[in-house]
C-alpha cells in the first residue's frame, strides 16, 4: 500500500469512480468533491484543502481523503471527505486514511478535528467507524440536509 499527499489531475477520473462504487452519494455531492480536487489542483495549498490518496497494487487510487482547517478557528480542522472503492472496503485502508490524516494534522499544528456525515440508515457503518476510531459525537443536526436525513458531527481532541 501506498499513501501519497500530492493530487494529480488523474484523480479526479478515480475520486468520481470511488465515490461512484458506494452507491452512497448524491450527484450534486460527487459535484462538489470534484470541484473541491479541481480547486485544489489550481490553487495547491492555497486553497484550504490537502488530500490524500491510497494505491494499492493497481498503482491508481482506491482511497482518497481531503480535509483542511476550518475558516476563522484556531488550531481546527474538519475532514471533508474519505472514501474507498467498494470492491477494496474491509481491508482498513479508511482507517489507514484516517490515521494518517490524523497525523498530518498534528503535524500542521491542529488540535481538533472535525467530521460531519449523514443520520441516514446506510451511513451507520460510517458513524461506528468514527465512533471505533476515538471520535465522539458533538451534535446532532435533526433534518439538517432535508427532512428525515440529519447530520452528525464528529470531534476527536488531539493531545
Amino acid at each position: 500500500m501506498k499513501i501519497r499527499d500530492v493530487i494529480l489531475s488523474s484523480d479526479l477520473y478515480y475520486v468520481q469512480d470511488i465515490l461512484e462504487s458506494t452507491k452512497m452519494f448524491h450527484d450534486f455531492e460527487i459535484a462538489t468533491a470534484l470541484d473541491i480536487c479541481r480547486e485544489g489542483l489550481s490553487e495547491g495549498p492555497d486553497s484550504g484543502y490537502f488530500f490524500l490518496f491510497v494505491e494499492e497494487e493497481t498503482s491508481h487510487p482506491v482511497g482518497f481523503a481531503i480535509y483542511g482547517p476550518v475558516p476563522c478557528t484556531k488550531k481546527r480542522y474538519d475532514l471533508y471527505w474519505i472514501g474507498v472503492q467498494q470492491n477494496q472496503r474491509g481491508k482498513g485502508l479508511g482507517k489507514e486514511l484516517l490515521k494518517m490524516c490524523e497525523e498530518k494534522i498534528r503535524y500542521l499544528g491542529g488540535e481538533r478535528i472535525y467530521v460531519e456525515t449523514s443520520t441516514r440508515e446506510e451511513y451507520s457503518l460510517t458513524q461506528q467507524f468514527y465512533l471505533k476510531n476515538g471520535y465522539h459525537i458533538e451534535s446532532v443536526l435533526n433534518d439538517f440536509y432535508e427532512d428525515g436525513d440529519g447530520k452528525i458531527i464528529f470531534s476527536k481532541r488531539f493531545y
